[in-house]
């Protein structure tokens, strides 16, 4: 005689995990900005302060009107040394790179990473309503990439 249940048929629960995968789920918010009259070597001061690369660049309205880097501070320590001149009296509007490719706030790390593929840059700023919002890089998106993997997303 075989075994009976008394329990009745079972209703397979499948649980699916829904990991936050958009950009806005990784960036950075809290920014240093740098404005475009600042000098060079002040934005150099602050990379090496805050260990950051680079960043954006603001306008007094707070409106992003650039990017600065280390490669474009290398530009200026470059010029300094062939021309004899001081680093000091070199504005961040002069260097920085001010056709700034951006991201949407609403996109998946996904579709960033072939965005950062695709323009080989390694931050980009996170614009939401055409507004600053944070800034995501290379690394956030390997990072988020890492705490996805293993787990199910839709």
């Amino acid at each position: 005689m075989g075994i009976k249940s008394f329990q009745g048929i079972r209703k397979i629960i499948k649980k699916e995990f829904e990991a936050p995968i958009l950009v806005a789920d990784y960036m950075t918010k809290k920014l240093i900005t740098f404005s475009p009259d600042q000098s060079i070597l002040e934005v150099m001061e602050k990379f090496a302060k805050y260990h950051i690369s680079g960043g954006p660049v603001l306008d007094n309205n707070g409106f992003l009107v650039g990017i600065i880097s280390e490669a474009d501070c290398m530009k200026q320590i470059s010029e300094s040394r062939y021309f004899n001149q001081p680093i000091l009296d070199k504005s961040v509007e002069r260097f920085m790179t001010k056709e700034v490719e951006t991201i949407p706030h609403d996109i998946s790390i996904f579709d960033a990473a072939g965005i950062f593929d695709k323009h080989n840059r390694r931050r980009l700023p996170v614009m939401k309503n055409g507004i600053l919002v944070g800034q995501i890089s290379r690394k956030d998106i390997v990072i988020a990439a890492l705490k996805l993997s293993g787990h199910n997303w839709k």
